[in-house]
């Protein structure tokens, strides 16, 4: 974080974090509410139909209000565009690996998401972590495998899945990497609103074109008669892609690469947690211990001192140059 941050904005921060990794950590209940009424595709096309409902919702309140933030002209507006594609195309091969691969797999090399980012980092912006963060970094992902296989009940390593699951895994890393570039001349609204709008050209118009090939809408609309779908497929879609979109935006651009996608792995503890309560799933003492050791990693990373000049390059320092 920079040493800039006021005590007042350092609460804000960590507020927008925890909401953050509350909003993903949920989203694995929201999608169980979700599957018995509909498939993958379309819980997909509706999450991103109500996404889009809601920027087109708040641009209105946003305008009548005189709050519309400036469009500002003469902005490489395809580094915005290029910053949502990589987060659609880690869907659209999260989506694919589940063909091959079980959701634990998936979890597993999830996980490894903040090392991805790290690296990645460190090659196209020039963020190093010290030896400090790396060790949080480290021990965090580390209980949080552990965590994941211990809590699986079983375990069969797909190749093919685990190559999708990784290639997917890859661009929600470079996501990361792509929208801490680009702070400073893109907003966290902005960067949110094109994944919104681009999810539901993608993913609505495939539910569009499956609807047609089999001739009747019937199918499509029938998720709609119940109101559990209704609600959970709209708290997917809120806060799970147009605000946790934001929020992970934002913390990308006032925080260091390697804290803020370390709140990942404080998600999926989260979503662990609310099986347990929601789902009646049983806590063992393993949930303890690795629950201790990410949460003590995910802290231990916000508090660590970095070095003050390790602010990374940044979109702005390429447009000033120019």
């Amino acid at each position: 974080m920079s040493s800039g941050e006021t005590g007042a904005s350092k609460i804000k921060l960590y507020s927008v974090a925890t909401a953050f990794t509350l909003s993903i950590g949920f989203s694995f209940y929201g999608i169980k509410m979700c599957v018995p009424y509909a498939d993958t595709l379309t819980i997909l096309a509706y999450r991103y139909a109500v996404a889009c409902i809601g920027v087109v919702i708040w641009r209105i309140a946003a305008g009548a209000m005189g709050v519309l933030p400036e469009r500002k002209p003469g902005r490489p507006k395809k580094m915005l565009y290029m910053t949502a594609a990589f987060y659609l195309l880690f869907m659209i091969f999260q989506i694919l690996a589940m063909f091959f691969a079980t959701s634990i797999e998936g979890a597993l090399v999830y996980a490894m998401v903040p090392i991805f980012a790290s690296v990645i980092g460190r090659i196209a912006l020039g963020e190093k972590a010290t030896g400090l963060q790396t060790f949080f970094v480290v021990m965090t992902v580390c209980a949080l495998l552990i965590l994941i296989i211990l809590n699986a009940t079983d375990i069969h390593l797909n190749v093919t899945g685990l190559l999708i699951m990784t290639v997917s895994s890859l661009f929600m890393a470079c996501q990361n990497v792509s929208a801490r570039y680009v702070r400073g001349v893109f907003s966290p609204t902005e960067i949110s609103e094109t994944i919104a709008v681009g999810g539901t050209v993608i993913f609505v118009g495939a539910s569009l074109v499956r609807t047609a090939a089999k001739g009747s809408i019937g199918w499509l609309l029938e998720p709609l008669h119940h109101p559990d779908f209704v609600i959970w497929v709209s708290f997917l879609g809120i806060f799970c892609i147009l605000l946790s979109a934001q929020f992970m935006a934002y913390m990308l651009a006032h925080m260091e690469l390697v804290q803020s996608t370390i709140f990942n792995s404080a998600s999926t503890l989260v979503s662990i947690v609310a099986g347990v309560l929601l789902l009646g799933e049983p806590l063992e003492w393993y949930h303890y211990l690795c629950g201790i050791l990410i949460l003590a990693g995910v802290i231990g990373l916000s508090t660590a001192p970095a070095k003050a000049e390790n602010e990374g390059k940044s979109l702005g320092d390429d447009i000033s140059v120019k």
